[in-house]
């Protein structure tokens, strides 16, 4: 009984998948020259929303399915750590530009002793040219002058410090905001929520996804050519899509991608036969402008038929004339 079972089975997906032959050759026969068609599936590029440095996930704001805009934030990390080690930069930072304050005030200081020790060196060195004052004298006042002279480059470096120290912790304080700012992940482009990878509470290493977006705005079709469709093919050129679940509409697209390569390849291609057996992937792109406009009806992983056209003098058959929901 279950190999009766087996062999019917077998049977009913033999009649299925030779019925789908049959009518892709059937639709294929029916193309004029100039005109290749391949099936394919609606595929869209995915974000993967990652965190920059490991953590605990506090919040995620948003559900698989959801609509999100771009800056939009999706999720947020616990930050307790972080916000403490910005208290600290912010600390240092004060206490820096304190330093500087005082550092100017000595320099101040030291500025007016070097005045008064530069009048009474002149002085004295009056008074020893008129022999009313000793050379010792004018020694003695020479070493209190170069000492503060000395006083005041000490003061001078002693602010230049300061602006350093100052600059510094100000550096650490923009990294540690910065981390703390990477903490709120942000929607890079507008899309639809496909996965939530972790939830509030769960410890997430760095670099690993929180959440996946799907940007319907760069849906395309992946289809596959032979060389002797592939080979005549240039890159902007018109496209339709058909859709198995709304095939009543055809859709617009450009072929942007063209493969330098053969996808699939016989182990010999020594005869022209075999030579156009090599299938070629090809991407037909929908416009942005026309996804926006139908954001809400875009699914990607939607099955269909693709259909480019090889030869611009070819003009496209009545049923692969646009048509789109109104």
């Amino acid at each position: 009984m279950k190999k009766k079972i087996v062999a019917a089975l077998v049977l009913l997906v033999a009649i299925g998948v030779g019925g789908a032959l049959w009518w892709q050759s059937l639709q294929g026969s029916r193309l004029p020259e100039g005109i290749s068609m391949s099936n394919g599936r609606i595929e869209a590029e995915r974000i993967e929303v990652a965190t920059k440095l490991a953590g605990r996930v506090s919040e995620v704001l948003i559900s698989e399915g959801d609509w999100v805009e771009a800056g939009q934030v999706l999720a947020h990390m616990e930050t307790t750590e972080l916000q403490a080690q910005l208290h600290q930069a912010s600390a240092t930072v004060r206490q820096a530009q304190q330093q500087e304050v005082q550092a100017k005030a000595v320099l101040r200081q030291r500025q007016s002793e070097l005045t008064t020790a530069q009048a009474e060196f002149s002085r004295v060195e009056q008074l020893a040219q008129k022999e009313f004052a000793s050379q010792a004298n004018l020694d003695a006042q020479r070493t209190v002058l170069e000492s503060a002279q000395a006083a005041v480059s000490v003061a001078e470096a002693g602010i230049l410090l300061a602006e350093a120290t100052i600059t510094a912790a100000e550096a650490a304080v923009e990294r540690l905001q910065s981390l703390i700012d990477d903490a709120s992940l942000e929607a890079p482009r507008a899309g639809r929520v496909q996965y939530v990878l972790v939830h509030a509470g769960e410890v997430a290493a760095a670099g690993s996804s929180i959440v996946t977006l799907t940007d319907l705005t760069d849906m395309y079709m992946s289809v596959y050519l032979p060389s002797r469709d592939a080979g005549r093919l240039a890159i902007g050129a018109e496209a339709r899509i058909i859709l198995d679940a709304i095939p009543d509409y055809v859709i617009p697209a450009t072929v942007t991608f063209v493969a330098s390569t053969a996808q699939f390849t016989p182990r010999s291609v020594e005869t022209e036969e075999e030579r156009d057996q090599l299938m070629f992937r090809v991407k037909l792109t929908i416009a942005p402008e026309l996804l926006t406009a139908y954001q809400d009806r875009a699914r990607a992983g939607v099955p269909g038929v693709g259909y480019v056209r090889v030869d611009d003098n070819v003009d496209w058959p009545e049923e692969l004339v646009v048509r789109l929901p109104q």
